[in-house]
């Protein structure tokens, strides 16, 4: 009858997972005053077949979510959410310029992913060489 409950006891020790499950605080860090993009009207997700992210540079990054010009990285986070609480099936179609530094495109792509959108695509112009 020991010998059962020892080897229970090394079961449920070797099972066990004694890592905390990470998790996200819900938290309202936005000011007073709100966004500008907060009244941006969006077209209908369930009627969207992609969701086309254009990202330009000149100094420093310039965003569009689907047409809508956003001057923060904020308001792309925020647009992003608007769009993903409808329909997080939708692809997204990043298209960003030659010039754009790398890191503000996978920026583009993590708040994509954060968002919660899962395919997740980027534009590339057809190449003109010839085999």
């Amino acid at each position: 009858m020991i010998d059962v409950i020892f080897l229970l006891l090394i079961f449920f020790v070797c099972t066990a997972s004694f890592q905390l499950g990470e998790e996200l605080l819900p938290t309202d860090l936005s000011l007073p005053g709100g966004s500008a993009v907060e009244s941006v009207v969006l077209p209908d997700p369930q009627r969207l077949e992609i969701v086309r992210l254009r990202l330009t540079y000149d100094g420093h990054p310039r965003w569009q979510v689907e047409g809508n010009h956003c001057e923060t990285a904020k308001d792309v986070r925020f647009l992003l959410g608007r769009l993903a609480a409808v329909k997080r099936t939708l692809p997204i179609l990043i298209d960003a310029d030659a010039n754009v530094p790398m890191e503000d495109v996978i920026d583009l792509y993590d708040w994509s992913r954060l968002a919660g959108f899962e395919q997740i695509q980027f534009a590339a112009e057809k190449s003109s060489v010839k085999n």
